[in-house]
């Protein structure tokens, strides 16, 4: 089922917070939701879908839909991870177009830096996962399977750990207009090389903050998009994927974009040199290197020298990237930065970002999202996104 035309973003909304030790995730899911609804102009008896991931306390949908009083006809708790709320808006979309929902809510909120959660320690999915006796005992985190993608990346193409660098010094250069921002410090390439190592050949800067928040986004037909005074976003198209280790036909340098990404561009009907602004999910610099190249921006092997120099830089390079700081710089909420990709791609197509960053008459845009770990097993989502026109 194609979803192009089928549905539209018509609420948008960002937590301001990066820390809150004293508030709940429910009830952050909570705070986003209004705001969400809010930005609409809508009203929480409007919605009648509901979206979510394991973000969520307790059992996902079923818990939250009691808590936030809502009375729904479709509900959705796919979880992969950062990518999962790319795919909730897909997921969205086509039920819209079944006609299993006409108003959709999806939420996402957590307090990783509250609860002391980072990349540098395994992360407990819960369960008797399949891959744990071959991989536990080598003590595969995070960080450093990024960092092993990263090596591989800089052994078989010449990446270097400058090239890396410049992929943080653009989100810094954003991030310093962004009032909410974790890190609003514009960076050079030196800052980030000087940054202690953490995971060879990963510097501290090369990695994402760790922040409390949340955002949420509602997704509802086209008629009623018409009817708001807001302005919606078009969704033109999506594409998801899995990637796994399938038996050891495994590219570490490869990431599920490469699947994703010709799917969303083919249902849209655009090309990657039609994008005016990208929201790339930016876990670590390498992830955004290995997307940049998967989703055809450049190819495989030419990211570093696609960033390099300020390749990102609104204003500057020749493809704007995550210009409220993304991952790297601004939020990273519940270890899943997919949702505020979302956002600021809203932002932007709607002509609401920060105006040092916004890009002039965007119409078009492409938002990635990852989730998982592309040293073992992840999940990719690709949407485009473009500005409506007419209200």
């Amino acid at each position: 089922m194609t979803i192009k035309g089928k549905a539209c973003i018509v609420g948008a909304y960002e937590h301001p917070t990066r820390h809150a030790p004293g508030t709940s995730v429910a009830q952050l899911h909570a705070e986003v939701a209004r705001g969400a609804l809010e930005d609409a102009g809508l009203d929480i008896k409007d919605i009648d879908g509901y979206f979510c991931a394991g973000d969520a306390p307790g059992l996902g949908a079923l818990t939250m839909v009691d808590y936030l009083g809502l009375k729904v006809r479709h509900v959705d708790s796919t979880d992969t991870g950062g990518s999962a709320y790319l795919i909730h808006v897909s997921h969205a979309a086509q039920a819209i177009a079944a006609g299993k929902c006409d108003i959709a809510l999806v939420t996402l909120a957590g307090r990783p830096r509250s609860e002391g959660s980072s990349g540098a320690v395994p992360r407990n999915f819960g369960g008797n996962l399949p891959e744990s006796p071959f991989e536990a005992p080598y003590g595969l985190v995070t960080l450093n399977g990024y960092g092993m993608a990263a090596m591989r990346h800089m052994h078989l193409y010449g990446t270097t750990s400058e090239q890396l660098a410049w992929v943080k010094v653009a989100a810094s250069h954003h991030a310093q207009h962004n009032p909410h921002a974790m890190l609003r410090k514009v960076l050079s390439v030196d800052d980030v090389l000087s940054s202690p190592m953490v995971s060879d050949p990963l510097h501290r800067m090369d990695c994402c903050v760790v922040t409390d928040g949340g955002g949420a986004v509602i997704v509802t037909r086209p008629e009623i998009a018409r009817s708001l005074e807001r302005s919606g976003v078009d969704i033109l198209g999506a594409g998801e994927a899995v990637r796994g280790q399938q038996g050891g036909d495994f590219d570490i340098t490869t990431t599920a974009a490469a699947i994703s990404g010709p799917r969303a561009f083919a249902e849209a009907g655009v090309r990657p040199e039609d994008i005016d602004y990208a929201s790339i999910y930016d876990s670590f610099t390498i992830t955004v290197i290995l997307q940049l190249e998967d989703l055809g921006f450049c190819t495989k092997g030419e990211g570093g020298r696609f960033v390099a120099e300020g390749g990102l830089i609104s204003g500057v390079g020749k493809l704007p990237f995550n210009t409220d700081g993304g991952g790297l710089c601004n939020n990273h909420p519940a270890n899943r930065g997919g949702m505020t990709k979302i956002i600021e791609a809203v932002r932007q197509l709607r002509g609401e970002a920060h105006p040092a960053v916004q890009v002039p008459n965007c119409r078009l845009a492409v938002v990635q999202g990852t989730g998982g770990n592309i040293g073992a097993r992840h999940g990719s989502a690709t949407l485009i996104l473009s500005r409506r026109e007419s209200t």
